[in-house]
């Protein structure tokens, strides 16, 4: 649901927020007081365009914020899923829309702070608020949504899903299909290559740790001579002294002979005579582990040589196959298993071909099936839709649910014996028509129907979807347009009842629509310094009643018209007391100057 709405510098609004309600939230005002600016805020926080001429004058910039409750079920999962996809989803529960208007024309469009796309912010729109009115529509205009709405309405959407699960399999089959049927000379040709790079790898006989064994081997052989420089040096003052320079072993020694006659004379001092014995011992390994270092060095220029040609031969098959050994490797099963299914392409390809043609006749049965659930539910539905518009005031209205499908040589088989296009919602096009009045052909809602017809037609739709229906938050602006008082507390009727599963939100001047509200708000004009200002205030029992009464007789209307405005509040909350329970006690609007 909408929990907080904040506008700033839009059009006649200066600064205005709104903390709305579950339940049905009325508007109400003089015409030119600014309710409609309010919607089309809303559309704009969901992504609608929005241009320079929408900053309020002498300001830079407008903003629009919106605080939304994430919706439950699949729809709340699929957004949730989105959001994470885009790395949006911050908050488990709260989901912030923003949106800036520059005075250059400028705008940008945040989710939870972070800048996005327009593109995202209107997807992500499409699951929080449909708005039905005079210019705008976020669903019944989308020929696409009328399949959602016959789908939901029958009840299809797990059958549905089942579809679009073997759908994306035959998908998966068809492209393997598709890459093993590819042009026998470019397959020719594949095969030559891997078979080209498999001998050059599998020659090279590579193991995964030769690189590294090689390197420390060329270090040692480059440097061999300082390298048996060094270690002679060592054993020679280690070991193998001259006179001239006596070497560590000969000097530790000649010391622990002299401590040994100090230890003959002073018994203390024995241990030292033990620590030096086993350092003597310890020089002489080291000396021995230097002289066969020593001897181990080889100074053969031939080894060096084939050293470095086995690195260079490494080098190269890096640069064509990875950066390491082991992923050269890695390369080569993976080389030998293309290979290999190449070589066996056909028997594949063969067995692909068979798989491939029983998933289509699979599912070629269950669309038919889904499509005869469609046929009878469209003619289910047209019935529901008629008569609810015949209580909104459209009598004359004749509505239709098309289901076209298109012929097509590589579809799937029907039980006809035609094959048709398909895609993961089966094979059928549906496409909402109306005829509005008497004498007219049907034709597509979306060309014919005048916006107050849409927002009826709209109703009527969503009374009869309300429990299927995933989008929380239902705004309707003038529904009423051309229906009379007696038709109106119909209106006020059906938006009371999608109150109960949606929060509905709706601009009207019926007061027989406006009786129903559980909240009302009255939208006015004032000048203040000068300027024309919008300016929103919630009613309190005693100002409602007062705003339905000039609703009903004008600003000078007297006790019978308060004494109908009675009646129409009395009336509506008998039928909401019937029909759904109370809505819960809301918080007050502020606006500011």
């Amino acid at each position: 649901m909408l929990e907080h709405l904040a506008i700033r510098n839009f059009a006649l609004i200066d600064h205005l927020e709104l903390t709305l309600d579950p339940g049905f939230t009325i508007l109400t005002g003089e015409t030119g007081a600014g309710k409609s600016i309010i919607i089309d805020a809303v559309t704009g926080l969901l992504g609608a365009r929005l241009g320079p001429e929408w900053v309020r004058s002498e300001a830079d910039q407008a903003r629009l914020e919106g605080f939304f409750r994430l919706p439950a079920g699949p729809a709340g999962q699929t957004l949730r899923a989105l959001l994470a996809e885009h790395g949006l989803a911050e908050d488990d529960e709260t989901l912030i829309l923003s949106r800036e208007v520059h005075r250059s024309g400028r705008t940008v469009a945040r989710i939870n702070g972070r800048a996005v796309p327009v593109s995202l912010l209107q997807q992500v729109g499409r699951f929080l608020v449909d708005i039905h009115g005079q210019t705008e529509n976020l669903s019944l205009l989308r020929t696409s949504q009328h399949l959602e709405f016959l789908d939901a309405f029958a009840g299809l959407l797990p059958a549905r899903a089942a579809l679009a699960a073997q759908v994306a399999r035959l998908r998966t089959l068809q492209r393997e299909l598709q890459a093993l049927e590819q042009d026998e000379r470019a397959v020719a040709q594949r095969l030559d290559l891997l078979r080209f790079q498999l001998e050059e790898i599998r020659a090279a006989a590579l193991q995964p740790d030769e690189e590294e064994r090689l390197r420390q081997e060329r270090t040692r052989l480059a440097n061999a001579e300082k390298l048996q420089a060094l270690a002679e040096a060592a054993y020679a003052l280690l070991y193998g002294g001259q006179r001239a320079t006596p070497a560590a072993f000969d000097l530790l020694g000649q010391a622990q002979t002299h401590l040994q006659e100090l230890a003959r004379l002073e018994p203390t001092l024995a241990p030292l005579v033990e620590r030096l014995t086993i350092a003597l011992d310890a020089v002489e390994e080291a000396a021995r582990a230097v002289r066969a270092y020593r001897e181990s060095l080889d100074l053969d220029p031939a080894r060096l040589e084939a050293v470095d040609e086995r690195l260079y031969l490494i080098s190269t098959l890096k640069r064509k196959y990875g950066a390491s050994v082991p992923e050269i490797l890695a390369y080569a099963e993976q080389a030998a298993r293309e290979l290999e299914t190449l070589l066996h392409r056909e028997e594949r390809g063969e067995a692909l071909r068979t798989a491939i043609a029983r998933l289509l006749e699979e599912i070629g049965r269950q669309a038919a099936a889904l499509s005869t659930a469609r046929a009878a539910a469209a003619r289910q539905l047209e019935a529901a839709v008629e008569g609810e518009l015949r209580a909104l005031h459209m009598g004359q209205a004749r509505f239709a649910v098309a289901l076209q499908q298109t012929p097509a040589p590589d579809g799937l088989p029907w039980p006809d014996g035609r094959r048709l296009a398909f895609d993961a919602t089966g094979a059928d096009r549906v496409e909402f028509l109306i005829s509005p009045n008497p004498g007219e052909p049907l034709k597509p809602l979306t060309r014919i129907a005048s916006g107050g017809e849409m927002a009826r037609l709209m109703l009527a739709l969503k009374s009869i979807l309300a429990t299927v229906d995933p989008v929380p938050v239902l705004i309707f602006d003038e529904v009423d347009t051309g229906v009379g008082g007696r038709s109106g507390h119909v209106i006020g009727q059906k938006l009371a009842g999608l109150a109960a599963t949606h929060q509905v939100l709706c601009v009207t001047h019926l007061p027989q629509v406006a009786a129903y509200g559980d909240v009302h708000y009255l939208v006015s004009k004032e000048v203040v310094g000068g300027r024309t200002v919008t300016r929103v205030r919630r009613l309190d029992p005693e100002e409602r009643l007062s705003e339905l009464s000039a609703m009903l007789a004008g600003p000078q209307a007297g006790a019978a018209a308060r004494a109908s405005a009675r009646e129409l509040l009395g009336q509506a909350a008998a039928w909401k007391a019937r029909h759904r329970p109370p809505q819960a006690a809301t918080a007050p609007v502020r606006t500011g100057g």
